[in-house]
């Protein structure tokens, strides 16, 4: 393999996806461990042995199977790795204040009250740190996360497991229906076929929509729609409207200030579910940080958003709540 005549600097990223190449002898099994795709597995494959002019494995063979050469590298690398990963948990405990870049990513569900309230906060406690607020769904976050082109995420946690990163659960946030406000007949009415409005859901790629279809199907249902929208702001629009009814969460619900008189929250009937906030990080993002951060979300979320909305709407006493992330309190 020639060595390309121009190459950028070597990739934690590829070492790491090299090392689980060669453990398991499979893109797929890599890719699962490590939460990538089997195209990003190659892809960062690829990168490697073309940066380094060497072909590392055998691709004709299935298992794959090292080459001489990728045998040296494997053996000498994994020297390298563990002592980075010893280094990045001994600077873990550092000074706060000597933290100098965090890459932050959130959902839009925060933008309004809780993520400028953060912002503030981290500014204060880190004078010294460049910050990098990025807001994108909660699936796009967990893949830079695992690409670490983020530090640290504050996301709906997914169904399945997180393999290569951790997580910390922060809020319950119990899904609920929500109706127009001149529209609200007994909820149980609302789920029965022939109720006169449509039913306006969240776009299926979303980690959320995979969450309500996987109940509605537990429990049964099969909603006809005619409406799909990413934009949870949208969708109370629409609701708001009149032009039909959706399923969500107080969280999100709390953020359409301006549509909330036009709107009726209520309890999704018999058995209820919901979804979980969470920090989540890479493992070696700094436990110093990561508390400091966490503090902070949590005050801004039960000062912001829990208190007023269970003031306002008592059911939602101890449903709607701070759960405790060490403990690992998934509802």
């Amino acid at each position: 393999m020639a060595r390309p005549a121009a190459s950028k600097g070597l990739n934690l990223r590829w070492l790491e996806v090299f090392q689980l190449c060669a453990r398991t002898g499979s893109l797929r099994e890599a890719g699962r461990e490590a939460g990538l795709s089997v195209s990003t597995v190659s892809h960062h494959l690829q990168s490697l042995e073309d940066h380094l002019g060497v072909a590392l494995f055998n691709h004709a063979r299935r298992p794959m199977v090292l080459t001489p050469k990728g045998h040296v590298f494997l053996r000498d690398i994994e020297i390298g790795l563990r002592a980075i990963r010893k280094a990045k948990a001994e600077a873990s405990a550092g000074d706060l204040a000597e933290a100098s870049f965090l890459r932050l990513g959130t959902i839009e569900d925060l933008e309004s009250d809780v993520i400028p309230d953060l912002a503030v906060h981290l500014s204060q406690r880190m004078p010294d740190c460049d910050f990098l607020y990025h807001t994108a769904t909660s699936r796009e976050i967990i893949e830079k996360l695992r690409d670490r082109e983020l530090d640290l995420g504050i996301a709906t946690a997914p169904p399945d497991r997180l393999r290569d990163l951790q997580d910390r659960p922060v809020l319950r946030d119990p899904f609920v229906i929500v109706l127009p406000a001149d529209r609200a007949p007994p909820v149980s009415e609302v789920l029965k076929d022939g109720f006169s409005l449509p039913f306006l859901q969240f776009s299926s790629d979303l980690i959320i929509a995979r969450q309500i279809e996987a109940q509605l199907r537990r429990v049964g249902l099969s909603l006809p729609h005619k409406f799909e929208c990413g934009s949870n702001q949208t969708l109370m629009a629409m609701v708001a409207a009149g032009a039909g009814w959706t399923i969500t969460t107080p969280l999100l619900f709390s953020r359409a200030k301006r549509f909330q008189p036009r709107l009726r929250m209520q309890p999704f009937p018999g058995r209820r579910f919901s979804r979980t906030l969470s920090m989540i990080t890479t493992p070696d993002c700094s436990r110093s940080v990561l508390n400091t951060v966490e503090a902070r979300l949590r005050h801004a979320l039960d000062t912001h958003v829990i208190q007023p909305l269970v003031a306002s709407t008592p059911w939602l006493q101890d449903q709607f709540r701070l759960v405790d992330g060490t403990a690992g309190d998934h509802p």
